[in-house]
């Protein structure tokens, strides 16, 4: 099975704000297939999720609020230095939610806000390297940020993190909600992620946001069982060059993506 290794500036994490861990453990494992470690008591009941073995992804438990949770997936890219990256995210007009904060010995996280209003995080690996599969069943498939203003966020990921973005929307520059760009981090020829220009795609004030799709075999099959576990289709399969692809929230609200690669990959 491949195994894969974030390069700097490219998606390493990913995980989910949940004001039911039990319940969203339960539901992902049924979906799938997930397994969950024990909560760490020394990390504000943060556990892992695994697929064939290995960590996939994370689940926090919702902190105590007087305004309704938001339950929400979260992306993480790697950082060599997250300190570096940080002062870097101010200088380039984002702002920082969480200053970089020390994991125990398994890394060191930060969280902002980029100038389009997209929330995302950096990662710097300690002895936890993040997710090391992709494309498998139960692993991630692709990543990209629903942008309401993509040339801020083109232009602010380009000097964040050094991207290289291929353009392979038909918007011709206009900025339309067909526009569409790879990323490509320093160096790397395969594309590891996208941003799309979706102003327009959702209703007026809609912030941008960063969504993970996951690797399934049966696209139709996985939508039967959200519905079935109380989940809601927010997008049904749609066939795409790119594979079929389809989206949903979990019982608490929680968006996340799924997709099938094309006949032939």
């Amino acid at each position: 099975m491949p195994v894969y290794s974030a390069p700097p500036g490219a998606p390493i994490w990913f995980d989910l704000m949940s004001s039911d861990v039990d319940r969203a453990t339960a539901f992902y494992n049924a979906i799938f297939g997930w397994s969950a470690e024990e909560p760490s008591a020394d990390f504000g009941g943060y556990r892992n999720f695994t697929a064939n073995g290995n960590r996939v992804a994370g689940l926090m438990p919702m902190a105590g609020s007087d305004t309704e949770p938001t339950n929400v997936w979260a992306v993480y890219f790697r950082s060599d230095d997250a300190a570096a990256t940080t002062a870097s995210v101010t200088e380039h007009g984002g702002t920082v939610i969480v200053p970089p904060m020390a994991v125990g010995d398994m890394g060191t996280m930060a969280v902002y806000i980029d100038p389009a209003g997209g929330a995302f995080g950096v990662w710097q690996p300690g002895t936890h390297p993040g997710f090391v599969e992709h494309g498998e069943p139960g692993t991630p498939y692709w990543f990209d940020e629903m942008s309401m203003d993509y040339d801020a966020s083109t232009a602010f990921y380009r000097n964040l993190f050094g991207w290289t973005l291929e353009d392979v929307g038909t918007g011709g520059g206009g900025g339309g909600p067909d526009r569409y760009s790879v990323v490509h981090p320093t160096g790397e020829d395969d594309g590891v992620a996208g941003i799309m220009a979706a102003a327009g795609m959702f209703g007026e004030g809609h912030p941008s946001f960063w969504q993970v799709y996951i690797t399934v075999d049966d696209v139709d099959a996985v939508l039967a069982k959200v519905t079935d576990l109380g989940g809601e289709i927010l997008m049904p399969a749609d066939e795409s060059p790119w594979g079929t692809l389809a989206s949903f929230k979990d019982p608490m609200g929680a968006a996340i993506c799924i997709g099938k690669p094309p006949a032939g990959m």
